[in-house]
C-alpha cells in the first residue's frame, strides 16, 4: 500500500492595500494583509502589526532575504494560533518613524505620529474590512531592530490599543539615554505579554543593552508570566535570524483560535 502524504497546510491568503496615505506623516505605502487559510469559516481573527513589511515574504523586494512569514505562519495555524498579520511597508523616513526619542548622531524622534498612522489610520481600515478581534487584548505590534523599538515603545505608550508587542534585536541604542529613562518611569501595562530577544552575536554592547532592559522590567514587576526573554545563541543581526525566531515570538503573544 502507498502510505498517504503528510498533510499540506495551505498558506495564508495575501492581499495588499496599494499606496496607504498617512495624514499623520504625509506620506504614502504599501500594506500587505496575510489572512489565515480558514479566514473563510467566518471566525475571529486576532491581529498582529507588523513593521518592515516588504521583508516578510517577497524575494523581489525584501531588502536581504525575507522572513519566511507564510510558512511560519502555516505552522502555527497547524496549532490553532491563526492571526490575521499586517505588514507594513517602510519608508525614506525608517528611521524617523521607528524612533520614539531622537539619537543625538542621526535625529530621529518621529515614532508617536508613526504609531498614530497604525492606531488611528490603518486599524481602523483593517478592523472595518476584516473580521478582526478589535480590542487591545487581541491585538499585537511585533518587528526587528528599529521595529523592535517602536513596537516595545508602542507597548508602554499605546496599550489603549496594543496588549502585545514583541521587540526582536530592538534597536537600544537608538535614542538610548531617554529610551530607558522612559521605560524606568512609564506605567507597565498590567496583563500584557512582551517579547523580548537578541543574538549573542549582535555585538557586544547590543547583548549589554538587551540585559540591561530585562533587568529593568523585572525590577519593575514584568514577571516571567508577562515577559519572554530569548537570548539566541549565534545570531546575528539579520532577516534569516529574526525569521526563525517570529515563530516563537508570535505564539508567545497570540493564544489559540476559539471563540467565534
Amino acid at each position: 500500500m502507498t502510505p498517504l502524504p503528510d498533510t499540506i497546510v495551505p498558506l495564508p491568503i495575501k492581499e495588499t492595500d496599494a499606496d496607504v496615505w498617512s495624514p499623520q506623516l504625509r506620506n504614502r505605502r504599501d500594506v500587505d494583509v496575510y489572512l489565515p487559510a480558514s479566514y473563510d469559516e467566518g471566525r475571529r481573527h486576532p491581529v498582529v502589526y507588523m513593521h518592515d513589511g516588504q521583508n516578510l515574504t517577497d524575494p523581489a523586494t525584501a531588502f536581504a532575504g525575507t522572513w519566511g512569514l507564510n510558512e511560519v505562519l502555516s505552522r502555527l495555524a497547524e496549532r490553532r494560533i491563526e492571526p490575521i498579520v499586517v505588514g507594513i511597508h517602510n519608508t525614506k523616513a525608517r528611521l524617523s518613524e521607528y524612533s520614539p526619542f531622537p539619537d543625538a548622531r542621526v535625529g530621529g524622534g518621529g515614532g508617536d505620529a508613526y504609531l498614530s498612522f497604525i492606531a488611528d489610520t490603518i486599524k481602523p481600515r483593517i478592523d472595518r474590512d476584516y473580521r478582526t478581534r478589535p480590542s487591545a487584548a487581541h491585538t499585537a505590534i511585533v518587528g526587528s531592530s528599529m521595529g523592535g523599538l517602536i513596537s516595545l515603545y508602542a507597548w508602554f505608550s499605546r496599550r489603549d490599543v496594543f496588549g502585545f508587542a514583541g521587540a526582536l534585536s530592538p534597536s537600544l541604542w537608538f535614542g538610548r539615554a531617554k529610551l530607558f529613562e522612559f521605560i524606568e518611569s512609564a506605567a507597565v501595562p498590567r496583563g500584557r505579554r512582551l517579547y523580548v530577544d537578541v543574538g549573542t552575536a549582535e555585538g557586544a554592547g547590543t547583548l549589554r543593552d538587551a540585559r540591561q532592559l530585562r533587568s529593568i522590567l523585572r525590577a519593575r514587576g514584568v514577571g516571567r508570566g508577562a515577559l519572554v526573554y530569548l537570548e539566541d545563541r549565534g545570531g546575528r543581526h539579520n532577516e534569516a535570524a529574526w525569521g526563525r525566531r517570529v515563530e516563537r515570538a508570535i505564539e508567545s503573544l497570540v493564544r489559540r483560535q476559539g471563540v467565534r
